[in-house]
């Protein structure tokens, strides 16, 4: 853990608080950390909280999406591997309109989402985008190719950068470097420009982009720091200015799913227990012929780089959604494949030479990894014949080179059981070789799945949603139907790959859908308690003008797997230590598990700042009185304050981003 208390010393020094009674429970913010308590040596302790240890409030009235009202609402879609918009004017929430068709695109995949891959010119500035990007670097002379950055699947590292930070950098294609935050904000600035370009041609004149709610979607599973920096990228780009942050809403992807499939009419959708389209109801009919009160489901999304789940249940009549359990999953889409695959070709010519192909023939291992694509979703249980995938002339070229023997040698040498060479130039898959490469990543899904399952809060699941990309291989769904043994009923969407785009835009249209959300995480602040002797560790005592005090005690603010509201808040009251002090900063800890007693225990990490900015409400106060709200039932932790005295707004921020 990184010790905050250096650079904050000086901060804390002026940070006093004490709570309204100054009784046995006062407590004192200490931004401390462990072993040995830095607390014993910081002079005055910090902040004091004025209010009592802890109070909610549900302010449902509050809801942090009003605002200025919005002709349309446009979502991004930004996957591991494809991406695109959609949108919905607001007068119109039912006519939900998907991006036009993009230029290109691969057989037998839809094009109506586009690769996330992005290309940049040898001096970095923005090329291409989709498949405009893919399609020229590929088209590129080998000599020229090396110094053009292009870069694909770069979406999960925001989920697994331990320290996410604005300098947090990218490899492209070439081994290149460059700032994650600058891709994701070129990403955004053009889905930006494509969606005003269509929204003006449909009006006949330029759309103002002041009258658009931007939405994001994000996996569940995503920390708040990968979150926040979706938004950093948005502001980046253009997308909404940072004075109106209540025009881009983060969605999550299993949420947005939800949001769509609980609409679903029996016609758009498929249950593959039967393996029908529903018929033998009125195709207007909902789900199951109609969900009723309190159906519970969950939603698995299945995408390019992680499997999210939700659990909601239904609440008639509005038909809005409570989420029963947080949500979970993990980084096992359907990429964790194509890296089966490349184990595979490493298996088979050697991790040097494949290494080596990648940053000398870049746009050739692109155009391999295309060809794996397509025969990859050709996969099924019952494939009986082989699956051919096409070598570039240049891997066989170059690998010759390389090793001096052909690639008909490298496979007859390696031994790999149902892979042969094909005299057309092609690797020959055993139908049980490609199945393999799919085990690995479904074997996590199900274990994760059969978890989830197991857990108390999630039983008597009425139907179980797959969507996303990776849902329709028929590989993952015989999985899941295995697994579950007819306790619900599996639903997939006829537009499975557009689920998640569509229900966000419905999202955007109506955020407090979701009326009740679980914490994924325990959050909480460092402070100073009372010492009581029996009751504290001798180790935590630190004794200041006489009085002794217990360092490191873990205030928290908000439980793992908590329900909250959505407008639920924290409250808490802070106030300076010196009439002079124009900012606050508080530390706040975060934590998997759910009883917390000191911030110096495992697993309980710094995860962000909340500040306060008390410049310009100068008061005649002795003591000042900042109440801070944190609201913790949105896709987003959100923070407001307010001045008691005056009754005048303080700035108040959280940033979960590493400094």
């Amino acid at each position: 853990m990184c010790n905050c208390l250096g650079e904050t010393q000086g901060k804390i020094k002026q940070l006093g608080m004490m709570t309204e009674k100054e009784s046995a429970t006062d407590n004192i913010i200490a931004d401390a950390m462990a072993t040995p308590s830095p607390a014993k040596s910081m002079g005055d302790p910090g902040i004091t909280p004025l209010s009592p240890s802890h109070i909610q409030q549900n302010d449902t009235d509050s809801n942090a999406h009003t605002g200025p009202s919005f002709i349309v609402v446009v979502a991004v879609d930004f996957g591991t591997t494809s991406s695109g918009y959609a949108y919905a004017f607001t007068k119109e929430p039912e006519c939900i309109h998907t991006m036009r068709r993009w230029e290109g695109g691969d057989p037998g995949v839809s094009n109506q989402k586009t690769p996330t891959t992005i290309l940049l010119t040898p001096d970095r500035k923005f090329h291409s985008f989709g498949y405009a990007a893919r399609d020229f670097y590929h088209d590129l002379d080998p000599t020229e190719s090396k110094h053009w950055l292009y870069l694909e699947k770069f979406k999960m590292k925001l989920h697994t950068t331990a320290n996410l930070s604005i300098d947090t950098e990218l490899h492209a294609a070439n081994g290149k470097r460059v700032k994650a935050i600058d891709i994701f904000a070129y990403a955004l600035a053009f889905f930006k420009e494509q969606a005003l370009k269509e929204l003006s041609d449909q009006a006949g004149a330029e759309f103002d982009n002041t009258n658009i709610r931007w939405v994001i979607t994000v996996p569940a599973i995503w920390k708040m720091p990968a979150k926040q920096f979706m938004r950093e990228a948005a502001y980046k780009a253009g997308l909404v200015p940072r004075d109106t942050p209540e025009q881009l809403i983060i969605a999550l992807e299993p949420e947005a799913a939800s949001i769509y499939c609980r609409k679903l009419r029996l016609h758009q959708m498929i249950d593959i227990g039967t393996k029908t389209t529903q018929n033998g109801f009125s195709p207007n009919e909902n789900v199951g012929a109609g969900m009723t009160q309190g159906d519970r489901y969950v939603v698995v999304d299945c995408g390019g780089g992680t499997v999210d789940l939700t659990v909601h249940q239904i609440q008639l009549p509005e038909g809005h959604l409570k989420e029963l359990y947080k949500a979970s999953g993990g980084p096992y889409g359907s990429i964790g494949i194509d890296y089966e695959f490349e184990k595979l070709l490493c298996k088979i010519f050697g991790p040097d030479f494949i290494d080596q192909f990648k940053i000398k023939r870049p746009a050739a291992w692109v155009d391999l990894m295309i060809a794996f694509e397509s025969r990859k979703r050709a996969a099924a249980p019952d494939r009986t014949n082989p699956l051919n995938i096409n070598l570039p002339f240049s891997f066989i070229d170059y690998y010759k080179k390389f090793r001096g023997h052909s690639v008909e040698h490298a496979l007859r040498k390696s031994n790999v059981d149902f892979v042969k060479w094909s005299s057309q130039g092609m690797l020959r898959m055993n139908p049980d070789a490609m199945n393999a490469l799919f085990k690995p990543t479904i074997d996590h899904i199900i274990q994760h799945l059969t978890d989830l399952f197991d857990k108390p809060e999630v039983c008597d699941i009425k139907f179980l949603f797959l969507v996303g990309g990776f849902a329709e291989s028929p590989l993952l769904q015989q999985a899941v139907q295995n697994m579950l043994h007819g306790r619900s009923r599996i639903i997939i969407p006829h537009d499975v790959g557009l689920t998640i785009l569509k229900g966000a835009v419905l999202f955007g249209l109506d955020p407090s859908v979701i009326k009740v959300r679980r914490s994924p995480l325990t959050y909480g602040v460092g402070v100073l308690n009372r010492y009581v002797e029996g009751k504290h560790p001798p180790d935590k005592m630190l004794v200041k003008d006489g009085t002794r005090w217990c360092t490191d005690v873990f205030d928290t603010f908000i439980v793992c797997d908590q329900s909250v509201a959505l407008g639920e808040t924290v409250k808490r009251s802070y106030t300076p230590a010196k009439p002079s002090q124009q900012v606050i900063i508080i530390h706040i800890y975060c934590s998997e598990k759910e009883g917390v007693g000191f911030i110096s225990e495992p697993g309980v990490r710094k995860c962000g700042t909340l500040r306060l900015d008390v410049t310009g409400t100068e008061t005649s106060a002795a003591r000042r009185e900042i109440q801070t709200h944190m609201q913790f039932g949105d896709t987003e932790i959100r923070a407001m304050a307010v001045d008691v005295a005056t009754s005048r707004t303080v700035k108040a921020s959280i940033d979960f981003l590493a400094q």
